[in-house]
């Protein structure tokens, strides 16, 4: 607080210095006692010691020999009485009218018999717990505890869902304050863009978030549970299909434009053996030399567990066994060709870029759409394709869906062990021809 000093000459009546009735003329020091500005506190100066600029009520600018500035307020504690100083924040982010708003605020707290330094310790104390019980945090702590049941691809799809669908929104509030009204925007948002199966998973995935949010005491309740009814039953969906193709006249067209493929030679095979495999596009791309055996007469492609489609303790279970395609004929002799481009590798489709690596995963749809199938066939079509071909040529539906490594549900699926490999074996080598003469315009 600044002083306004002036010199005043008054006339005091009175006896003065011994002589009485005669005025006396005396000199007085007025103090006129002033607030901070703006403009005083940028004119001080610091110096070798802290100076405190003081306002009134308590509030005073420290101004320190280094040139910072820290607002600071002296009281006296609630009860105790004991004097205490609460800092708010320094000039120039927090401007004078700020500070004496936080001033005030403080005193108020005071007279409500609150200690203001006490009360800012819970609330950040408060603060700190939120942020450890954000729904991000909760989250990945409910991913962490997960992860080792899942596949690696399986937990980045589990995360990136959340990652991109739900952290941007409500990644930071704590969970135990999350509601209906605070996640069915997330809901409806896929499910307005047509998108009702991810709509549907991550409504499941909330929900699990939440239970387990509430098992480890951080929520009180699962307000995903309250979303079931919000969007329509899976049972009414229409179901998403893979592009393919079945028609046995296009089959050849496409089997043609297959033949003419002008892209590069371990790519040209991938196309090939596609649809002779009919496998999944993953155990296509990730297939190794050491997986086959092209002598003999049962040449043999076996899938080893960790790249099929299981469940990862099934994947790591050392009594899975692999998946068997029995080759065809037309199928070795391409993988002889290939053999003399890839055979010193480990892949048999090795990455464009580093050989040590497999095929991308979007490599033969590419490859579809620039021979020009695009929207009309992927690599995941030709196991329909064969499907629907191979039922309508009369081959028992067990053996078909045995080659396609399709689980049967109840009993059959328990008791029925059988593989049907010999069975499978001359279904493929029927295959391989049917395709050879629809490439060939005959026996459509």
């Amino acid at each position: 607080m600044s002083e306004t000093v002036q010199w005043n000459t008054v006339t005091i009546d009175g006896n003065v210095g011994g002589n009485s009735g005669t005025p006396n003329l005396v000199t007085v020091r007025r103090v006129t006692v002033m607030p901070l500005s703006d403009v005083a506190i940028r004119k001080a100066k610091p110096g070798a010691k802290p100076v405190k600029l003081t306002d009134g009520r308590g509030l005073y600018l420290l101004l320190r020999p280094d040139g910072g500035r820290w607002w600071r307020l002296d009281y006296r504690r609630p009860i105790t009485g004991k004097r205490n100083t609460l800092s708010l924040g320094t000039y120039p982010e927090v401007g004078l009218a700020d500070a004496r708003g936080r001033r005030d605020d403080a005193r108020k707290q005071l007279a409500a018999g609150i200690d203001p330094g006490e009360h800012r310790k819970a609330e950040k104390a408060v603060g700190r717990d939120q942020a450890a019980n954000s729904f991000e945090v909760v989250s990945r702590e409910w991913l962490a505890v997960r992860k080792p049941g899942w596949t690696d691809k399986n937990f980045d799809k589990e995360q990136g869902r959340l990652e991109k669908h739900a952290f941007p929104y409500i990644g930071g509030t704590p969970v135990v304050s999350l509601g209906v009204s605070d996640i069915r925007p997330l809901i409806e948002r896929l499910s307005k863009a047509g998108r009702l199966e991810q709509a549907h998973r991550l409504r499941f995935q909330l929900s699990r978030i939440f239970k387990f949010a509430v098992a480890t005491e951080r929520a009180d309740r699962d307000p995903a549970a309250d979303l079931s009814e919000v969007l329509p039953s899976r049972r009414d969906m229409v179901k998403q299909r893979y592009p393919t193709i079945t028609d046995p006249e296009r089959v050849g067209d496409l089997l043609r434009a297959i033949d003419g493929f002008s892209g590069t030679f371990p790519v040209a095979c991938a196309l090939k053996l596609a649809p002779m495999w009919f496998c999944r596009p993953g155990e296509i791309r990730m297939a190794e030399w050491t997986h086959f055996d092209l002598e003999g007469p049962s040449p043999t492609y076996r899938v080893p567990p960790a790249n099929r489609k299981l469940r990862k303790k099934e994947k790591e279970h050392p009594d899975t066994p692999p998946h068997v395609i029995p080759l065809a004929k037309q199928a070795v002799v391409i993988l002889l060709e290939l053999q003399k481009f890839t055979g010193r590798d480990r892949y048999l489709f090795p990455g464009a870029r580093d050989a040590k690596r497999h095929m991308s995963d979007g490599a033969i749809n590419a490859a579809l759409a620039r021979i020009g199938f695009k929207e009309e066939m992927v690599g995941h079509g030709f196991r329909h394709m064969a499907s629907t071909r191979l039922r309508e040529m009369g081959w028992p539906r067990e053996v078909v869906e045995a080659q396609l490594s399709h689980k049967v549900g109840g009993t059959e699926g328990v008791y029925n062990m059988a593989e049907y490999l010999p069975k499978r074996r001359e279904m493929m080598q029927a295959w391989a021809d049917y395709l050879e003469n629809l490439k060939s315009n005959s026996n459509q």
